[in-house]
């Protein structure tokens, strides 16, 4: 009886030991992914972003980026964020913070991505405005949105995409993608771009 017992306690602490380690590497992954997208992050108009100064909470906050680009920071006054990431942001306050602080040390992390959206309409569930936060495809897009209505014409969705200040049109079938056909229609998306769904 006493074997047993001891067995099925052997099995049990083992199973919650592996489940532990799985939980582990599967946040330090995840962890890993959020700090790459945040580096890779390209800052935009309309964006808030939280910059802390670390032993400085008067130069720490909440700062939205300006239509021109631009943030007001203290001690630096305007600074360009718009094309910058995070990282490069940061870098561009510790430098100019060097005059005033000793070896100052800069977090600058997206709180609210409002400069990229996609935007969705026509016959889905959820039509609307979507922040586009990362690589995202036509078929992700149209789930974030509920999926197609009922009606919909899914072999006839366009993206209406501007570029060099011309707009122009991309076909989708989605009754092709969603069965594996004719798969280079389902692009990334691009800021700005919209999916119509008639």
């Amino acid at each position: 009886m006493k074997r047993v017992l001891m067995q099925t306690l052997s099995i049990v602490f083992l199973s919650m030991l592996v489940c532990l380690v799985s939980v582990s590497v599967f946040g330090q992954g995840n962890s890993e992914n959020q700090q790459k997208s945040q580096d890779e992050y390209v800052i935009g108009a309309g964006d808030n972003l939280s910059i802390q100064v670390w032993r400085e909470p008067n130069l720490s906050g909440n700062f939205t980026v300006r239509p021109d680009g631009k943030i007001t920071f203290p001690l630096l006054n305007d600074i360009k964020a718009e094309g910058l990431t995070p990282l490069q942001l940061k870098k561009v306050i510790e430098s100019g913070l060097t005059k005033y602080i000793s070896a100052p040390v800069v977090t600058v992390v997206v709180t609210s991505a409002n400069s990229k959206n996609i935007f969705v309409m026509g016959k889905v569930n959820n039509p609307g405005k979507y922040p586009l936060t990362g690589p995202t495809t036509v078929l992700q897009a149209l789930a974030q949105a509920g999926g197609l209505a009922e009606w919909a014409k899914g072999d006839e969705i366009v993206i209406l995409r501007t570029e060099n200040g011309k707009q122009r049109k991309i076909e989708f079938d989605y009754d092709d993608v969603s069965k594996g056909k004719h798969l280079e229609q389902n692009i990334f998306l691009k800021p700005g771009d919209t999916i119509v769904v008639p």
